[in-house]
């Protein structure tokens, strides 16, 4: 769940983005950094620290994502990290992806998998995610090797877990 200032920031990033005609970019981009962010844990705490000068960790970010990112993504994190709300970037990021794919009538599905997903792969899953809700869905996926196997997706508040590790698991407790 979205804190309600998170929130609120995510609100204002993807009003800006969809002014400048890059909702979908800025979202995209955004989500990327915040997996970066989520791993790395120098960067996560250099982010964060608010008794790190703001232009220090603009220049993270500057460095970061300058030539990679566009212009608008790289405004928006600086604006976010110079404002003391690194710790949450994240947060930020997903909310700011939920409401880009709102924007398209579509809903977000969280899935975890073993391994990284090709574009085929993510588009059948896309598929039978959609089916299966009765929504049209975009599909991020999150490398967690803990899966073992197969996926577990969630979309809005249901979890359809087929993970390996799951049914290990029932296994485990049937017998």
């Amino acid at each position: 769940m979205v804190g309600a200032r998170a929130e609120a920031y995510a609100t204002a990033l993807a009003e800006i983005a969809r002014a400048e005609g890059q909702l979908d970019i800025v979202a995209d981009q955004l989500y990327q950094l915040a997996s970066a962010v989520e791993t790395d844990d120098d960067l996560r705490s250099t982010l964060q620290d608010r008794s790190i000068p703001a232009t220090r960790r603009t220049g993270v970010v500057n460095d970061l994502l300058g030539g990679r990112a566009s212009p608008v993504t790289v405004n928006l994190v600086n604006m976010i990290v110079a404002g003391d709300r690194g710790a949450e970037l994240v947060e930020i990021a997903d909310a700011v992806r939920h409401k880009a794919a709102a924007a398209r009538s579509r809903t977000m599905a969280v899935v975890r998998s073993a391994y990284a997903l090709d574009a085929d792969q993510r588009e059948r899953l896309e598929d039978a995610l959609g089916r299966a809700t009765g929504k049209t869905v975009d599909v991020q996926v999150i490398v967690d090797p803990s899966v073992k196997g197969g996926v577990v997706a969630q979309v809005d508040d249901l979890v359809f877990d087929g993970s390996i590790a799951h049914k290990l698991e029932n296994l485990r407790s049937a017998l």
